[in-house]
């Protein structure tokens, strides 16, 4: 694909954007809804990491190596 049909395509895209009247609000919205999903939601439940769980490399191994295998049944 040459360089030509991709400027034609991204031109497309932004005439299109340009021209929204409420499409731009609800853009808006969505990407403040992944913000908040992805920004801030993860600082509060996931900041546990494997390397505040364990100090060794052996350890964190172990642990993964436990995950897995382990069986769900």
């Amino acid at each position: 694909m040459s360089s030509n049909y991709l400027v034609k395509i991204f031109k497309f895209y932004i005439d299109g954007f340009r021209s929204m009247g409420v499409g731009r609000k609800l853009w808006a919205i969505i990407f403040i809804k992944l913000l908040i999903m992805f920004g801030v939601l993860k600082v509060f439940f996931f900041d546990e990491t494997i390397n505040t769980k364990f100090t060794t490399q052996d350890e964190k191994s172990e642990f993964i190596l436990d995950n897995l295998t382990k069986d769900y049944n």
